[in-house]
C-alpha cells in the first residue's frame, strides 16, 4: 500500500494528501519562489498532479495565476500549497508545508544564478544556474 503524507496551511484550514512517491525534489532560488514564499529559497518536490488532492478547505483556496501554471494558497492564512506546473500535469509541493516526514530530500539547487545576494548556499548539493 502506498505511503500518503498530509500537509496543510499555516491556520490548518486547508489539508492535504499527497503520494510519498515524489519524482525529484531541488531549493529554487527563483525570484518568483522567494516572493511567494518570503524567504531565500523553496525547497519544493514534484510529483504527477493525480496523485495530490485537496481533503479539507477547498473552498478556501486561491488560486494564484492562470491557465495550466498556477500556485494554490490558503486564502484565510495566505501560505503557498504547492505551485501546478508542466502544463498542469504535476505539483511542485513546498516541502515545509508537509505535516509528514516525506521519503525524499532536495538533491539540487536550481536557478541560483538568480539567488539572493544575501544568502549563501552553504552545502554540498549541485548547484544549476538555471532549470535543466
Amino acid at each position: 500500500m502506498e505511503r500518503k503524507l498530509k500537509g496543510q496551511c499555516l491556520c490548518r484550514t486547508v489539508t492535504y494528501e499527497v503520494a510519498d512517491a515524489f519524482e525529484y525534489a531541488m531549493n529554487c532560488h527563483c525570484s518568483d519562489c522567494r516572493r511567494s514564499t518570503g524567504s531565500a529559497f523553496k525547497p519544493m518536490a514534484g510529483i504527477g498532479i493525480d496523485r495530490i488532492g485537496i481533503v479539507s478547505g477547498q473552498n478556501q483556496l486561491l488560486r494564484f495565476g492562470g491557465g495550466d501554471a498556477h500556485d494554490l494558497h490558503c486564502v484565510t492564512c495566505g501560505s503557498l500549497l504547492y505551485s501546478v506546473v508542466r502544463d498542469g500535469t504535476f505539483a511542485h509541493v513546498t516541502l515545509g508545508t508537509l505535516v509528514d516526514t516525506p521519503s525524499i530530500r532536495p538533491t539540487a539547487h536550481i536557478f541560483v544564478g538568480s539567488k539572493a545576494e544575501w544568502f549563501e548556499i552553504t552545502d554540498d548539493l549541485p548547484q544549476h544556474r538555471e532549470f535543466d
